[in-house]
């Protein structure tokens, strides 16, 4: 049967219409998906700018806390030469930190972290050193302090010495068992190994303590020790071989000598020799004489 050309002229036109129509949605399909991926590929790249703007800021941040804790470590100083090495190897430290972050790329995550460990732990160090050099600062300080008061009470002992001294010398004459032996006129001389009288350190071969015994009518007669103790300038007691331990009124104490002489009630002068001696310092020498019964007296000697 032979098509009416009317419709087949209308049937070609609706198939025409239907092609443009399919053509035109899939312009449009296609052109919404451009659209929508380069909206993807545009959030992704800020999302990419802003992750490296961020870790470009923690390697500012991170070069800035290291200068920081470098001019601490500069600014750090001690008394103490083993702590002045130890400051110096953790400046080098810190140095080479700062010289490797500087070469090394923001987006290097594992190495920016590690190096923030490598902070942590200078910044540990630090904190180690100021607790160390402040405790050392402390005790110098006490010690110092430890030192004054010790020298404090050395002059009270040694005025609170004199006061006994005087108050022992006022009451023997007053007690009525007088008869305990005094001593008066107590010196001491340095000579050399010329047997020469001296007042220089460095010569100085032996000391002679002399005391005079006095008299007493009242006094026990016969034999009866006399001990010396001879203190550098430092307090210190001189000592050799002729040293001994002695009592007195219950107190022990090492003589740096000792002589017995035989005492009849009369004034009695005694020598003792301090022998042996050398590498003497210069300054005031002091003498103390003793019976087991009595202090005797104390004099001074100044070498130089």
């Amino acid at each position: 049967m032979t098509e009416d050309p009317l419709e087949r002229i209308e049937r070609e036109e609706l198939e025409k219409k239907n092609r443009n129509g399919g053509l035109k949605i899939a312009t449009i399909v296609l052109a919404v998906a451009a659209l929508a991926l380069a909206g993807a590929l545009a959030w992704v790249y800020s999302q990419k700018s802003g992750l490296v703007n961020e870790l470009e800021d923690e390697k500012t941040e991170l070069t800035q806390q290291l200068l920081n804790l470098q001019n601490d470590f500069e600014n750090l100083n001690s008394e103490y030469e083993d702590i002045n090495h130890q400051l110096d190897t953790s400046r080098e430290q810190v140095a080479e930190l700062i010289d490797k972050l500087a070469k090394t790329e923001a987006t290097n995550r594992a190495k920016i972290r590690q190096y923030e460990k490598e902070l942590g732990t200078l910044r540990s160090i630090m904190r180690g050193y100021i607790v160390t050099i402040d405790s050392l600062n402390t005790l110098n300080q006490q010690l110092a302090a430890d030192a004054v008061a010790a020298r404090r009470e050395a002059a009270e002992s040694r005025q609170a010495n004199e006061n006994l001294t005087r108050q022992v010398e006022n009451l023997s004459g007053q007690v009525a068992a007088g008869s305990i032996v005094k001593g008066r006129g107590l010196s001491l001389a340095a000579y050399n190994g010329s047997e020469r009288e001296t007042d220089r350190s460095s010569r100085v071969t032996y000391f002679l303590a002399t005391v005079t015994l006095a008299a007493n009518d009242i006094a026990d007669r016969g034999p009866i020790r006399v001990y010396v103790r001879v203190k550098d300038p430092n307090g210190i007691i001189l000592l050799n071989n002729a040293s001994a331990d002695f009592t007195c009124n219950g107190e022990t104490m090492t003589a740096s000598a000792s002589r017995e002489v035989d005492y009849e009630g009369e004034d009695l002068s005694v020598g003792i020799y301090v022998k042996d001696m050398s590498n003497l310092g210069k300054g005031i020498y002091t003498v103390e004489a003793y019976t087991e019964q009595a202090f005797l007296g104390r004099a001074e000697l100044m070498l130089r």
